[in-house]
């Protein structure tokens, strides 16, 4: 079955009267107030429906639902519907019987909101209506479709504001987190493969070491000193020998 064959209701009210109406003398629009209005020719339900792209206006029995009249309408607004020009409750529609005969008549509501739901369901339909068309035209030539150009113009600029984003360490304008300090003695790293380096006692005084027994870095200049510091030990072993003795 084609979407085609598929009818739609777009619109039910279920009181609407029907107005014989005089042959329009002129170009200036139709005026209900020349209606018989307090005689109405008929009165049951409307009924609107769509299938495809044409929309039916219906006049059914309130009780029965036996089809009175009926108007196609492919366009609107358009010469199937048309408003009067002294109310807003009353429109002018073209009936077909569907044997090529056509008659205009009259259609009246009692309620404004009634009238007011009958103009928007005609509209909806036809403004559906006209975006199929221009969707059915983009997939038929989608080289017309006109694309979005993203491209900075002349001038423009972007900028960007990312949060919790922090300067890597020495990158320029970041100062670089300087050592705690040592009490005025910057401490080298050690030589690859080796172990930290021992601070060097100034000459002349002693390194107190703790733990396991460490040899003492001779610092340069110093080999006098210790062979002096050498001598006297050795008379000072001998003079306590000769006493011990």
């Amino acid at each position: 079955m084609e979407e085609s064959d598929y009818e739609s209701v777009l619109c039910v009210k279920p009181e609407i009267h029907v107005y014989r109406i005089p042959p329009r003398a002129t170009n200036r629009g139709y005026r209900a107030s020349e209606w018989q209005l307090d005689q109405p020719s008929w009165s049951g339900r409307l009924r609107i429906t769509a299938k495809g792209k044409v929309a039916y206006i219906k006049l059914e029995d309130k009780t029965s639902g036996e089809l009175f009249a009926q108007a196609p309408v492919d366009q609107f607004p358009g010469t199937a519907v048309e408003a009067v020009t002294d109310s807003s409750r009353y429109f002018v529609i073209r009936i077909e019987d569907g044997n090529g005969r056509r008659a205009f008549i009259g259609i009246g509501f009692g309620d404004r909101g009634d009238a007011f739901d009958f103009n928007v369901a005609l509209q909806d339909h036809f403004k559906w209506v006209k975006q199929q068309c221009e969707f059915a035209k983009q997939a038929q030539n989608p080289d017309q479709v006109p694309k979005l150009d993203l491209g900075l113009k002349e001038g423009q600029t972007i900028k960007l504001s990312i949060a919790n984003m922090k300067k890597k360490e020495g990158t320029a304008g970041t100062p670089r987190a300087r050592p705690a300090s040592t009490g005025g003695m910057s401490l080298l790293p050690p030589p690859p493969g080796g172990k930290a380096s021992t601070l060097v006692p100034h000459p002349g005084e002693q390194l107190l070491m703790t733990g396991p027994s460490v040899q003492p870095v001779v610092a340069p200049g110093s080999g006098r000193l210790l062979a002096r510091c050498s001598r006297a030990q050795v008379g000072s072993s001998s003079d306590q020998s000769t006493a011990l003795s």
